[in-house]
């Protein structure tokens, strides 16, 4: 039994460049990836120095290949991988259809720094894919579960890709539990502590510099609900944060001035 699998691994081996790539994320705690992809595979995987050797019969040597650099695209583009990840690019891999998604699909957009923002749980996804396909879209869930963040980053992918001409960011100005009092300055200085949470995912997103001509230009503005009585806003991305806070009228109004 030893001498035929010898005999099945023999031969020249398909290589794979790792150099550059982080081989902990790739190859998982203490190898458990490479493992995974053995079982899965009737191949046999050697990490040599920043390459990577696959013996095996050629059907499964090339499609475990192919695997690699799925992950390896992923990896460079920000992504991270997981054991579902991993199992998830390993049915891809086995599929026979030729449109089968790559693991960037779920990708939203790269920020300024190169990490990826992809949605991380089920939950996330179908917020996702509902922004995609509706015109309107309601989210409600517990703080921190990235409901501003990935309605911002869907909104600056859309612009990027010209599907919009401008981004609108409204959010009511009322204060939380502990009163703020009299704020200085003029009207922008007063409500820009209730918007801050929208200028700090826009920074993460995009360069700051972008991120200021768009506001001087128009193509970005952020607002407190009350600037958005008698205005009709065509083509473009609107958010409304903490909705929750609004009264039955602003929600009116706000709806009424989607055009």
């Amino acid at each position: 039994m030893a001498a035929i699998k010898r005999a099945k691994f023999s031969g020249r081996p398909l290589k794979v460049s790792i150099l550059g790539i982080d081989q902990r994320q790739l190859f998982g705690q203490r190898g458990a990836f490479l493992k995974e992809i053995e079982l899965e595979f009737p191949v046999k995987i050697v990490a040599r120095g920043d390459e990577i050797q696959i013996y095996g019969e050629k059907e499964p040597s090339h499609k475990v290949k192919e695997l690699f650099n799925d992950i390896i695209q992923h990896l460079a583009s920000g992504g991270s991988i997981s054991e579902q990840t991993l199992q998830y690019a390993m049915k891809m891999v086995n599929g026979n259809d030729d449109s089968k998604p790559s693991l960037d699909d779920d990708r939203i957009l790269l920020t300024n720094r190169r990490i990826a923002i992809r949605p991380r749980s089920n939950g996330q996804k179908k917020y996702m894919d509902a922004i995609y396909s509706s015109d309107l879209v309601f989210s409600i869930g517990p703080a921190g579960t990235g409901k501003t963040y990935i309605a911002v980053a869907c909104a600056v992918r859309f612009l990027k890709e010209r599907r919009i001409d401008r981004i609108v960011l409204v959010r009511p100005a009322v204060e939380t539990d502990e009163k703020l009092g009299f704020l200085p300055g003029d009207m922008k200085e007063k409500i820009d502590p209730y918007l801050r949470p929208l200028y700090d995912a826009l920074y993460d997103m995009l360069p700051r510099g972008q991120v200021d001509r768009n506001i001087e230009t128009g193509i970005i503005e952020i607002a407190p609900l009350a600037f958005m009585r008698v205005r009709t806003l065509n083509n473009s991305f609107i958010i409304l944060d903490e909705a929750q806070n609004t009264t039955v009228r602003q929600m009116k109004m706000f709806l009424t001035r989607l055009g």
